[in-house]
């Protein structure tokens, strides 16, 4: 190799670094989806609801949720061992680790974390119970990329029916 080239070596090596993480990174500091999501995971979780990204809750929440499914919020959610294994392992292994997710929320719920009240403290009330919404879990119904685990307010999104003047302020 000449010398022109072993110049070029770093910007190549960061180029494909960023193209390779450029599916993970998001506006927000993100909490993306991993790339290596487990089938039963989006079959079993997101049968009821969003298959939500294992950073929005620390280790410690996902291992008392996973160890209690045949409580999970009012709902038997049994899986067989080998499956709360894989998923237990995996959830583990992505599961939240930056300040705002240090400390469990309340009934390690999502919606009752601070950072989750803090970034949804303009939406209203009536939001919630809209029939297009029906709870704060419902993530969604307004952002455009949640299944991706990319909750940026550009990809925030007016549920249908839901009167437009009880959106105002949410991106502020």
């Amino acid at each position: 190799m000449n010398t022109l080239n072993l110049r070029r070596l770093p910007v190549l090596a960061g180029t494909l670094l960023t193209l390779w993480m450029a599916p993970i990174a998001h506006a927000d500091g993100g909490r993306p989806m991993p790339l290596n999501v487990p089938k039963a995971y989006t079959q079993e979780c997101a049968a009821c609801h969003l298959a939500y990204p294992p950073s929005l809750l620390p280790a410690s929440s996902w291992q008392r949720m996973m160890g209690g499914l045949d409580k999970h919020y009012g709902s038997d959610a049994s899986l067989d061992p080998a499956t709360v294994k894989q998923l237990s392992t995996w959830l583990q292994a992505y599961a939240g680790t930056d300040k705002r997710v240090r400390e469990a929320p309340p009934e390690d719920r999502i919606t009752k974390s601070a950072w989750f009240e803090r970034k949804h403290r303009k939406v209203q009330p009536a939001v919630w119970v809209h029939s297009s919404v029906k709870s704060a879990a419902n993530c969604a119904a307004c952002h455009s990329g949640a299944e991706r685990g990319d909750f940026d307010d550009d990809g925030l999104r007016v549920p249908p029916g839901l009167d437009p003047r009880l959106t105002r302020g949410w991106s502020d």
